[in-house]
């Protein structure tokens, strides 16, 4: 596994400036294809034909071949800074997340709650974005973000705490570093009680994603049917794409998420591969295979099966339902530790 332990300060920064510009774009172009697979399988599970699978990449490219306009009573230097904040800090969380069944590149630099707190600026800059727009619908729509982001922070704090606390039972390294989780994964330290607690943590966090993604059925900040777009309304050209990768990547994070806190496996060992580069090719492959999988269980079937949900009804599932559901999750954990 890659480490920056011993590594000069100057190649640190080096390494990290590498990597500053190689995984948003790695990270993107994923995105992107899983943006086109999801379209695609949207559109089938509903009878329609749907677009082609590159069609995200064009409606990028589109967007920055566009005119940039600005309202004019918008509060300019922010109203153009917010989608540039939202995507920085999108991207920085690639550089803590363990991808391809390595360890994160700045692993050791930052854990759990930091990441915790970096998931928080993309919605914070949607917000702030919506109210230096001057669009009474983009501020309603700001208030619906600012609503659901508190709701569903809650819930996904207590799944990150229930998992690091359990762990830090068995092993004296720090329990929110995903390096930790990445030895000791959850299944490898509970017995069955604890499986079944784990078990209502995962399905907790996947009910979580759509709600970091904004995606269906909580894009009540954008709702086109009532709000005509809402917090983003008043974007177009270069900034609504630096919004829109933006949410690409901040999805392909929160799924990156799910796998690095219960399935970080690899398959090169369970197979006894030991040649470093096949062993990678592997473990990347299957990698992209389990992105896929939460990426469809937590994001497209939801978005499919779901309707839009009203703002008292989101806040309500994610601060009082599923926070309860994280309790019992982490209940069952503590009673697992107990009889083990």
């Amino acid at each position: 596994m890659f480490s920056l332990t011993g590594i000069h300060p100057m190649g640190i920064v080096g390494i990290a400036l590498a990597g500053a510009l190689i995984l948003p774009a790695i990270g993107t172009t994923i995105g992107l294809l899983y943006r086109g697979f999801d379209r695609k399988l949207a559109a089938q599970m509903q009878g329609r034909v749907g677009p082609p699978i590159v069609q995200p990449f064009r409606d990028v490219g589109k967007l920055f071949l566009k005119e940039n306009i600005v309202p004019s009573g918008a509060v300019t230097w922010l109203f153009n800074a917010a989608p540039v904040i939202a995507l920085l800090s999108s991207a920085t969380l690639l550089l803590y997340i363990p991808l391809f069944g390595q360890y994160p590149l700045l692993g050791e630099f930052g854990d759990l709650i930091l990441i915790l707190y970096l998931l928080i600026v993309p919605s914070l800059a949607l917000v702030l974005g919506g109210f230096a727009s001057s669009s009474p619908y983009a501020t309603v729509g700001a208030q619906r973000e600012m609503v659901v982001m508190m709701s569903y922070e809650f819930p996904l704090a207590v799944t990150i705490i229930a998992l690091a606390w359990r762990i830090g039972n068995v092993t004296a390294a720090n329990p929110f570093m995903l390096s930790t989780i990445f030895q000791n994964p959850i299944w490898n330290v509970v017995g069955p009680v604890g499986a079944v607690g784990a078990g209502i943590l995962l399905l907790l966090l996947m009910f979580v994603t759509p709600g970091e993604a904004a995606k269906v059925p909580f894009d009540i900040a954008e709702a086109e049917t009532e709000i005509a777009g809402g917090i983003l309304i008043e974007y177009s050209g270069r900034n609504l794409a630096l919004f829109y990768l933006a949410d690409i990547i901040k999805a392909f994070v929160m799924s990156a998420l799910i796998v690095a806190l219960f399935i970080p496996y690899n398959l090169s060992p369970l197979f006894g591969i030991g040649q470093p580069i096949i062993a990678g090719l592997v473990d990347a492959l299957f990698f992209l295979v389990k992105i896929f999988v939460v990426m469809f269980f937590s994001i497209s079937l939801i978005r499919v099966g779901v309707a839009r949900f009203k703002i008292s009804q989101a806040s309500a599932i994610y601060f009082i339902t599923s926070t309860v559901i994280g309790v019992i999750g982490l209940v069952l954990l503590w009673i697992d530790m107990t009889i083990m």
